[in-house]
């Protein structure tokens, strides 16, 4: 039996940090993974699969360029799941390298198997040929991920119906789909398959898409993703999906049926209604730790379950699940199961949705100061106030600063447009430091670049805030 400081199980964002940090501290780790390849969702089926997969649209259909050049502009007609699939691969196998590179740089080892608690610091794994090893650590951390939920009466199969794991292997564009959740993933593949000049149609439940956005973004979206052909169909909830056999010559179809009795009919149809833990295992009964009903693990602010020596990060935890707190996750288990100091500030982690056109976020909605009780005004630039907006062709972006009416420091940022989930950082910076709307009142930005947007909205909000 092998004896490691840190054990971690599960290779995703939440896993790899956690590793990596830990060996930077001097400690003995071993990684643990099941499938077949390291970097779990992120690397191989969801975050990077996915944006390489927008970009490749975004590219090949000049989507990016149309309001410089025109609509018509396009730098490929015939667009084949092909020529999108060819440049995520390229990007996958690059990532892997990077990651397999670090392992071994910090001199971690990594192990392919099935893990499972047979004891409080022992875990058997099972590897794909059916032998075992058996090794003991003093902490460990849990980053196994999620899958996507697959209800047993929605008939999956890979042709006709798809979860966001596998869409990624269709064997053509649809020229009609349907998709049902209108959560990051789900928006994210009806803004791309939009892009390629697929008809979608967008099924939500809520009365609204990504609703833990700003209102005032959300309303933009939807208003974005209709000019883009998308028919939403908010405030509805799936009743039925079945298979319909071909007819008059025509291929099949998926249709979903809904609760108000509408039919929607698609050649394919991507369910995305949320994720489901797999900790169940794990063996996790062995050592009294808890989950949830979807087996997700509870975890304090430092990232300990109810189990001292256990640690759990990434989508394992639930909200917000991303690739980007899930590394941050990772790195502060690691710190705190061996005593490195730390500061963590969880409250400006930032958002982004990789949709057409891109939103991000960091910090607090309109919605969230309005229900607090904390007086503020909103300061907004358009993109196409902006120099760099026009050279861009993007004429529908805006930077939308929260604004203390008393104090004036900044309590939010919301973006919307071109670049989004890179400028949001520069409001992230300043409100980690307490800045003030002055900041970027008195700051210079380079000209033209979509910088200036924040020195354009914090005017418009400095003038709002002068009337009160």
């Amino acid at each position: 039996m092998r004896h490691y400081d840190l054990a971690v199980i599960g290779t995703g964002p939440a896993g790899q940090k956690a590793a990596i940090q830990a060996a930077k501290l001097g400690k003995r780790v071993v990684a643990i993974e099941k499938a077949g390849a390291v970097g779990g969702a992120q690397i191989n089926t969801g975050t990077i699969p996915s944006k390489a997969l927008r970009e490749a649209a975004m590219h090949l259909t000049g989507k990016n360029k149309r309001g410089l050049f025109g609509e018509s502009y396009r730098i490929k007609r015939d667009i084949t799941v092909a020529d999108l699939i060819g440049v995520s691969r390229i990007v996958i196998n690059h990532e892997l390298d990077v990651i397999r590179d670090a392992f071994d740089r910090n001199g971690i080892d990594l192990m392919w198997g099935a893990a499972k608690f047979t004891e409080s610091n022992t875990l058997l794994v099972t590897h794909g040929d059916g032998s075992t090893d058996r090794i003991e650590a003093d902490k460990f951390v849990i980053a196994v991920g999620t899958r996507p939920a697959k209800p047993e009466h929605i008939p999956f199969d890979g042709e006709h119906v798809f979860s966001s794991d596998d869409v990624l292997t269709m064997d053509m564009l649809p020229k009609n789909m349907v998709v049902v959740g209108g959560g990051v993933i789900g928006t994210e593949y009806a803004c791309i398959m939009a892009t390629l000049g697929v008809r979608v149609t967008l099924i939500e439940g809520r009365n609204q898409v990504l609703g833990f956005l700003d209102t005032e973004i959300t309303e933009a979206f939807h208003y974005h993703m209709r000019q883009a052909g998308i028919t939403l169909r908010v405030g509805e909830r799936v009743e039925n999906i079945e298979v319909l056999p071909p007819e008059n010559g025509q291929g099949s179809l998926v249709q979903a049926t809904l609760e108000s009795g509408k039919k929607i009919r698609g050649q394919k149809l991507l369910y995305s209604i949320g994720r489901q833990g797999v900790v169940g295992k794990l063996g996790l009964d062995k050592v009294g730790l808890d989950f949830d009903d979807r087996e997700r693990l509870r975890v304090n602010e430092h990232y300990q379950t109810n189990i001292p020596h256990i640690y759990a990060a990434g989508d394992v935890i639930g909200f917000p699940a991303l690739a980007s707190t899930a590394m941050e996750q990772g790195r502060l288990a690691a710190c705190h199961a061996f005593g490195a100091p730390t500061k963590s500030i969880p409250e400006l982690f930032p958002f982004g949705v990789y949709s057409v056109p891109e939103i991000s976020m960091v910090g607090k909605t309109e919605q969230q100061l309005t229900d607090e009780g904390i007086p503020y005004e909103a300061g907004v630039a358009q993109y196409k106030e902006i120099a760099r907006g026009q050279l861009l062709g993007d004429d529908i972006g805006l930077l939308k600063l929260l604004i203390h009416q008393e104090n004036r420091t900044i309590l939010g940022v919301h973006a919307i447009g071109t670049g989004a989930t890179e400028l949001i950082h520069i409001g992230q910076a300043v409100m980690a430091f307490g800045g003030t709307v002055d900041f970027f009142i008195n700051n210079v930005f380079n000209f033209p670049t979509l910088a200036e947007a924040y020195k354009v909205a914090a005017l418009n909000g400095a003038n709002k805030i002068a009337l009160v």
